[in-house]
């Protein structure tokens, strides 16, 4: 599966420690100038943000603060909400808009797929630092306080990007819950990554209100294919000597269950493994769900593949070309899950939409 892996040269910390210290201090200047130019000005010249406005000003007594959070073996106490964040890879940024914390975002990195339609403009409006995983300094320039990722390889320590060096910094990190080493991945996992970061930002009624419409877009969904037998699904991620596909523990298993569906492989006793072509074709899938994602094959590309396997023509999905498409986001912990929720129902069940 691909994890967003990118090498770019790292600095040398020390270096980084010293830019990082000359950013503060010419942000401390330019705060003290912009306090002298307003001064007498009143209520009328003191500047607030649109977070301050929509939640009130961020301070250590702010409501509902300090909040300690423990994520993947690191704790950490907010004193107030992040107010200049960088997210890595797409889900987590989506996950930070569907939120409505546009105005706390300093910049995103790592598009992996078509961004949901309802959030394009604010996803656009937000600096793209780089279209792959950034290098340390990268991050740095965007002066966060807050670094958000979503692929274990966010803070890749081999590139110099580790939660550490990026404490050393001055910057806390998150590391979506889905990469802290659990077994098993579940929508309950989406939902409660959606109310920590809710609780983090200072914004737990929005994560609530959040994980309700999501909730209801599943359960909508479920509900338009209940009583039609499960289809069987095969789950083609990559590989031509052997596939790689979704075992039982990830996400997109469940997902395929709550469309109407059973994963074919649903036995495999992981997120995700290889399986000989021999093991698909005595499974019989009636539909194969291909995951779609940046830095791999295109779809249509792995369906010509597909198609043209001789060890294949005797497989249901392959003699009716049924196919449908799941970008890999829409298998992660964030919000696209449920969205694509109705869609895979879609696929899996067509005359239950007619």
């Amino acid at each position: 599966m691909y994890d967003g892996l990118y090498r770019p040269h790292a600095l040398p910390l020390a270096r980084v420690r010293r830019r990082r210290f000359a950013v503060r201090v010419a942000a401390t200047f330019a705060s003290l100038s912009a306090t002298v130019l307003t001064a007498g000005c009143g209520p009328s010249g003191s500047a607030t943000s649109a977070a301050e406005r929509a939640d009130g000003p961020r301070s250590s007594t702010a409501k509902g603060f300090p909040v300690t959070i423990d994520n993947c073996g690191v704790r950490t106490t907010y004193e107030k909400p992040p107010s200049r964040v960088v997210t890595i890879h797409q889900h987590p940024a989506e996950l930070m808009l569907s939120l409505g914390l546009k105005d706390r975002m300093v910049g995103t990195a790592f598009p992996d797929s078509a961004v949901l339609p309802s959030l394009r403009k604010d996803y656009a409006s937000v600096p793209q630092l780089s279209a792959r995983a950034p290098s340390f300094e990268k991050v740095l320039e965007a002066e966060p306080d807050f670094v958000y990722g979503g692929y274990s390889s966010a803070f890749d320590e081999k590139e110099g990007r580790s939660r550490k060096a990026f404490a050393d910094a001055g910057i806390d990190t998150y590391l979506n819950r889905e990469y802290c080493g659990a077994k098993n991945v579940t929508m309950r996992d989406t939902y409660a990554e959606i109310r920590t970061i809710g609780k983090i930002f200072g914004v737990s009624e929005r994560a609530d209100a959040l994980v309700s419409d999501l909730r209801g877009r599943v359960a909508k969904a479920s509900a338009a294919v209940q009583g039609e037998p499960d289809v069987p699904v095969f789950v083609y991620d990559s590989g031509d000597k052997s596939a790689f596909t979704a075992g039982g523990k990830g996400l997109g298993t469940q997902l395929i269950h709550q469309a109407g569906g059973r994963n074919v492989f649903a036995d495999l006793d992981d997120v995700f493994g290889d399986v000989s072509w021999e093991q698909v074709v005595d499974r019989r899938p009636e539909v194969i769900a291909i995951y779609d994602y940046a830095g791999d094959k295109s779809v249509e590309q792995k369906k010509r593949y597909l198609l043209s396997q001789p060890a294949l023509a005797d497989v249901p999905a392959i003699k009716h070309k049924r196919f449908v498409v799941l970008p890999l986001t829409a298998t992660l912990v964030g919000v696209r899950s449920a969205y694509a929720a109705e869609g895979l129902a879609r696929g899996l069940h067509p005359e239950s939409f007619k």
